[in-house]
């Protein structure tokens, strides 16, 4: 039951995405016009310290007008590590400097319409290197305890199930 991409041609382009509209070949012969957004890799960064809290960030989204709580995030620029983006978009959104960073998990948030995929680090340190140098990206960052992720989860507040996964797994962890 694969269904095969014949041929795609770009609608639509920028720096951080194309939209492609594509001819697909399903399973019984028939075709559809698909529209799919081509993205480049996101990677998505947080530190859990000795107390088992996890940085975050609370922020505004326009696009749903909803406030929830964020690991700082950005794509990886042409030809950068994963994990060096990831340490810079945390550095960068938070002030804070992580040490060094560890491979939670990729992701796919949304893979019938994209081909984005999100890399998930985290490290068990960082210092503190002044203010951040994206402010404008969250109304402020807070270390929260581990212990308060379902909870938050539950009353909507980490709308991005990207962000879900990633907190229950580090919860699991380091709590059990």
């Amino acid at each position: 039951m694969q269904w095969t991409n014949l041929k795609e041609q770009t609608v639509y382009e920028n720096r951080w995405f194309q939209v492609n509209l594509a001819d697909v070949a399903l399973p019984d012969g028939r075709h559809l016009d698909h529209f799919l957004i081509r993205m480049r890799p996101v990677a998505v960064a947080t530190v859990v310290n000795e107390a088992n809290e996890v940085l975050l960030l609370w922020r505004h989204r326009f696009i749903t007008d909803s406030w929830g709580w964020e690991l700082p995030a950005g794509v990886v620029e042409d030809g950068e590590d994963i994990a060096v983006a990831a340490a810079r978009e945390l550095e960068e959104e938070t002030g804070w400097r992580p040490g060094p960073m560890r491979h939670l998990m990729s992701v796919e948030p949304s893979n019938g319409l994209t081909d984005a995929v999100h890399h998930v680090y985290w490290a068990d340190e960082a210092a503190y290197t002044g203010p951040p140098q994206d402010a404008f990206e969250s109304s402020r960052r807070e270390w929260v305890h581990l212990k308060l992720v379902p909870d938050l989860i539950a009353r909507g507040e980490v709308p991005g199930a990207n962000m879900v996964a990633a907190l229950l797994l580090l919860q699991r962890m380091r709590l059990g």
